[in-house]
């Protein structure tokens, strides 16, 4: 257990006032360690949406029950008494920071990272070159993305070897009553069902010790009984670089070792294939009548340190969609400094700094909007613990807001017309949608549309 009570710090007398931006992991972690701090503190999370859970309820394939389950201990940290959810409130729409500094005397942003990294390459912007985010915001039921998908594709390329990059690739591979036992909801069923894909091919520029999934997600890969896994014999090669990468890490070791037995073992008859190819560095995007109809990659080699170069070889794929997933990337917000390069928030230890690198009184960051889009959603509770340190640790010399009273928040959302919705409506919604699920034998149906899910939470 991460400790965040410093035997140093100094009590604060008056109850501390803290507000969280973004109900995702990061937001609750934060929430749930300054619970257990050695002061009296009040929380409020803001969140856009009108659920909590972020990345968890929109953000992680539907067939991961197993990750699905840490919504159980973040709801425990949302029930506690000193935490209040206020959500469908936009900062930087509904409320910026001075408005928070009105009623709090910190703030937390948590936002995370919502957007798609941008990959410079040609054609890259052709009908049928798709954002990861998009797609997995799609098969999610994320209320701001349309309700179809086009799924024509018979054969489709998805750029990148992470985790995001198998999660789509599954979920494009496997048929659709493999997913019917998850929450989906109706319309991804249906276009998931329509869907045309035959053969799914996965690129990564680098060879199988540099893949950036772990061995959990790639083993998951092989449990469908509907599309088979196949791995090119000649992109199972390794340098000095290499084999340092297999003998420092047990993950790695395991994941080479799961491809090393793909590779070698008989191909089975099925009518769908993901194929993992490593070596392969895209170069260009094909298109006719600014139509995808191909993809274009560099044959790589390793040059002993673990790294590759181009080999001037290339080859065209007959693709007729490309998926990336080369990484996420989190949004400017307002009122904040901003690392464009980065896409983080310029922060020591959590604290906010300014152009000048010196500390904005009161304003800190936890997860990817302070680290950067990477690592799982456990390295996001150590994150916490750090930021959460600090600003305990700067509390007993922070100034006072102008507005105490936990009433005095609810008042000017009123005033501004904004509908919010709460830790109650979402218990609501929550138990509207077991009850959509129980109704078809499953454990949620979620509800997708935006109006819905707010009248819900409010009846």
């Amino acid at each position: 257990m991460v400790n965040v009570v410093s035997e140093e710090r100094v009590f604060v007398s008056r109850s501390l006032r803290v507000a969280i931006v973004g109900a995702g992991p990061a937001g609750i972690y934060a929430a749930d360690f300054l619970c257990k701090a050695d002061v009296p503190v009040d929380v409020d999370i803001f969140e856009r949406m009108p659920a909590p859970f972020g990345l968890i309820r929109y953000g992680v394939a539907p067939d991961h029950p197993r990750i699905k389950g840490i919504v159980d201990a973040l709801h425990r940290v949302l029930d506690k008494p000193g935490v209040r959810l206020f959500g469908n409130v936009d900062y930087g729409t509904d409320l910026k920071l001075d408005d928070l500094r009105e009623f709090y005397d910190a703030v937390i942003f948590a936002t995370g990272a919502t957007q798609d990294r941008p990959l410079d390459i040609p054609g890259i912007d052709l009908d049928g070159s798709y954002g990861a985010a998009d797609f997995v915001s799609w098969y999610d039921g994320h209320p701001s993305v349309p309700r179809t998908w086009p799924l024509h594709a018979t054969s489709v390329a998805v750029l990148g070897v992470g985790n995001v990059a198998l999660d789509i690739s599954r979920v494009l591979a496997k048929s659709a009553e493999e997913l019917l036992s998850t929450e989906i909801p109706d319309n991804v069923f249906t276009g998931l069902h329509g869907s045309a894909v035959t053969d799914v091919h996965v690129f990564g520029r680098r060879g199988p010790a540099q893949a950036k999934f772990t061995p959990l997600e790639l083993r998951e890969l092989d449990h469908s009984r509907h599309f088979e896994v196949v791995v090119d014999p000649e992109d199972i090669e390794f340098d000095d670089g290499s084999m340092a990468a297999i003998r420092g890490s047990k993950q790695v070791d395991m994941v080479v070792k799961t491809l090393q037995e793909w590779a070698i073992r008989d191909r089975r008859a099925h009518p769908r294939r993901l194929h993992l190819h490593f070596f392969h560095s895209p170069v260009e995007v094909l298109g006719t009548d600014g139509v995808v109809t191909g993809l274009r990659t560099e044959r790589t080699e390793l040059t002993g340190d673990g790294h590759v170069r181009g080999t001037g070889r290339f080859h065209d794929w007959d693709v007729q969609a490309v998926y990336r997933a080369v990484g996420y990337l989190p949004s400017h917000l307002a009122g904040l400094p901003f690392d464009h390069e980065s896409g983080t928030v310029p922060h020591e230890s959590g604290r906010v700094l300014d152009i000048d690198e010196n500390q904005i009184e009161g304003v800190y960051v936890t997860g990817w909007i302070k680290r950067g889009p990477v690592g799982l959603i456990g390295h996001t509770k150590g994150d916490a613990a750090e930021t959460v340190n600090s600003l305990l640790t700067d509390a007993p010399n922070m100034a006072s807001a102008p507005q105490r009273h936990p009433g005095a928040v609810e008042e000017f959302l009123v005033a501004r017309g904004i509908t919010y919705t709460t830790w109650d409506g979402w218990l609501k919604l929550d138990a509207h949608e077991r009850a959509l699920g129980e109704q078809r034998g499953r454990q949620r149906l979620k509800v997708v549309d935006h109006e819905e899910m707010v009248h819900i939470s409010r009846t």
